[in-house]
């Protein structure tokens, strides 16, 4: 059993009434409900984190290196497009991750399609909706399995 930590940026909180012909009718509670259930199912725990600040997702990353968190799935909203710092704290601690988006980031505006993580993601998830989410607690068990051969 390993531990997956799911991290969503800023704005997720509004999900299932934030517009929702781009990101769908999900709540976040329901999102992270289902990945918990895939994770269980999978044979793995699954925590969920999601803040408007920086700075708690930066402190929560520092945290995971120290709780035994095995892999990340970062959701980093709007944050995808300006943190350096969350950045380095993700290459600072040397946790694998996976970064994910629900709607198709260059299918949007131009200023989208540029990310600070996904040269550094393990893999990437974009436009699936809330199933990307479930497809990335899959890929989370997949890396972790390969690392364990």
């Amino acid at each position: 059993m390993a531990n997956i930590l799911l991290l969503n940026g800023p704005n997720l909180n509004l999900l299932g009434s934030r517009e929702p012909e781009v990101y769908g009718s999900s709540r976040l509670e329901d999102i992270e409900a289902r990945s918990q259930q895939v994770a269980t199912e999978l044979g793995h725990s699954l925590s969920a984190f999601q803040s408007n600040a920086e700075h708690e997702l930066i402190d929560r990353v520092h945290a995971a290196a120290g709780d035994g968190t095995a892999h990340i799935i970062l959701n980093p909203g709007a944050f995808t497009h300006t943190s350096i710092a969350l950045r380095d704290a993700l290459l600072g601690v040397g946790i694998p991750f996976i970064e994910l988006h629900l709607s198709n980031v260059f299918s949007r505006e131009a200023f989208r399609h540029t990310s600070y993580f996904s040269d550094i993601a393990l893999g990437c998830v974009f436009g699936c909706g809330a199933f990307g989410y479930e497809l990335a607690v899959r890929a989370a068990s997949n890396f972790i399995a390969e690392r364990k051969t």
